[in-house]
């Protein structure tokens, strides 16, 4: 939601019949409609300058004027018993092999209900002992993230000073990470380098897109691994390279050379793959942080850590492989 208020939103004849709070959550970019309820409820929206309900049918004509964000406390993350693969510990950080389906924390629109559970940072506060506060109470330890369907390694900073060090080193590109992504289709070429800028998608929030001027720079390299020719179709399989950590960063570059990562619907990967007399499909990317090597914050010595591909994705390449 824009910040400068108040939002001014004029109805339209094409709206008429509409209620309140269905209107304005079309309008408003990645505002649930709980949320606009909330607001509505308190006040922040006016209909023609007037208070009104959510469930107000809207005629056409009228003025909208949100004068404010509803009031919410501090959104904290909250320590659960999940079970954590935890392949590396010290005293000043770890590293978690993150599986697939697992959010790294709590959206700063979530609360204290179902969306704010089983995440990563709630794991985490309950099985160490203490974690950094550089990002926030919503977000402690966490100095970069993966993506909720993307499995593997990620480093978390048990304190301030270690979690400015690494950060330090990701903002340098001093950090190593490799991928293992299976991709619709035979790419081209064995081995290249993307780098189309990637910004926010103005239609569809929650997705990004590399199709637009004046985003973040983005670098990704890639190697091809193998090529698969199955009865479901044409795959490749890839280790790949990042430079910057952009969200969702992998997943737009390949999806726009017109090789989406496998099981990625967002990004125009079908539901099944599909051949002659065969389907297949997976519940979830096909994206894999597999290597994640940096300089420890404490002693500078080199941590190279690895993480086998997860057991669905093994059996996955063995199913297309038959």
């Amino acid at each position: 939601m824009p910040e400068e208020f108040p939002i001014l939103i004029l109805v339209t004849a094409d709206d008429a019949g509409k209620r309140l709070d269905q209107f304005l959550t079309t309008r408003l970019d990645s505002v649930s409609r709980a949320r606009v309820q909330e607001m509505i409820v308190e006040g922040k929206v006016l209909v023609n300058d007037a208070p009104a309900k959510a469930s107000l049918k809207l005629r056409g004509g009228e003025t909208i004027t949100i004068v404010g964000e509803p009031h919410r406390p501090p959104l904290k993350a909250i320590a659960e018993e999940i079970p954590l693969d935890i392949v590396y510990e010290d005293d000043d950080l770890a590293v978690i092999n993150k599986p697939a389906g697992m959010m790294v924390h709590a959206g700063a629109g979530a609360t204290d209900d179902a969306r704010n559970r089983g995440t990563l940072v709630n794991a985490l506060l309950h099985h160490l002992r203490s974690l950094s506060g550089v990002s926030g109470e919503l977000r402690p330890g966490i100095v970069h993230r993966l993506d909720k369907e993307t499995s593997g390694l990620i480093v978390v900073a048990k304190n301030d000073e270690a979690h400015r060090k690494l950060s330090a080193q990701f903002a340098a590109r001093e950090v190593k990470k490799k991928y293992v992504a299976l991709v619709h289709g035979w790419v081209k070429k064995d081995s290249g380098t993307l780098a189309q800028s990637i910004s926010r998608d103005p239609v569809r929030r929650m997705r990004m897109t590399a199709r637009l001027e004046g985003g973040r720079a983005a670098v990704t390299h890639y190697r091809v691994v193998r090529r698969l020719d199955t009865k479901f179709g044409k795959f490749t399989l890839l280790d790949v390279k990042i430079d910057t950590g952009r969200t969702h960063q992998i997943r737009v570059h390949v999806a726009a050379t017109g090789h989406p990562v496998v099981g990625d619907t967002m990004y125009g990967a079908p539901k099944q793959a599909r051949g002659k007399n065969a389907v297949i499909g997976l519940d979830r990317n096909f994206l894999h942080a597999a290597e994640l090597e940096f300089r420890h914050p404490r002693t500078g010595e080199a941590i190279a850590l690895k993480s086998e591909l997860p057991v669905e994705l093994r059996e996955f390449l063995k199913r297309v492989e038959e």
